[in-house]
């Protein structure tokens, strides 16, 4: 099966109308937003910008809050998290680019934990595959899709952002 791209531009016009919407029906007030590394990051820039939001754009690197690296051949890249703002009794916009297991999420909230008590967090995520290991969903996706097993969504950027579903090698 040859990759697979998907084009970003609709994705993010459709999760950025969610994030609207969910944030007009949950009150959300005086958002900040923050991004996960890398990927997150990326999309959160765009989204940052898009809705306008006063406060700078948290970056969040949960390498030390992964609880899967064996699993997934991760080697984590020592950066720090940087949280321009406070966290506590905050509206929080969490922001990444692909949710699979839910383990990133899981990772992030711990940390954002680490900061403060927010007082709401929203999930957006650019996509949503099938996978969910555990009992975390998100609130707005710009698309959701069903994959093989052996089959991966990759976001390469910062410009231009590029969507990319291939397959991976078992091989070592």
């Amino acid at each position: 099966m040859p990759d697979t791209a998907l084009q970003v531009e609709p994705l993010l016009d459709r999760l950025e109308n969610a994030l609207r919407e969910e944030m007009t029906a949950r009150e959300f007030a005086d958002p900040a937003m923050i991004g996960i590394h890398t990927g997150g990051a990326w999309i959160a820039d765009r989204l940052h910008a898009r809705l306008g939001l006063a406060e700078p754009l948290g970056l969040l690197n949960i390498s030390f809050y992964r609880d899967d690296f064996s699993q997934t051949g991760m080697h984590p890249q020592v950066s720090p998290s940087v949280l321009p703002f406070r966290v506590e009794g905050r509206n929080i916009l969490l922001i990444d680019d692909v949710f699979y297991t839910g383990r990133t999420i899981r990772a992030a909230l711990n940390e954002i934990f680490d900061y403060g008590r927010p007082a709401q967090v929203l999930l957006g995520i650019l996509i949503e595959r099938n996978g969910r290991q555990i009992p975390i969903r998100p609130d707005c996706v710009g698309q959701r899709i069903s994959l093989a097993a052996d089959q991966r969504i990759t976001l390469s950027g910062p410009s231009p952002l590029q969507l990319r579903v291939h397959l991976v090698s078992s091989q070592p």
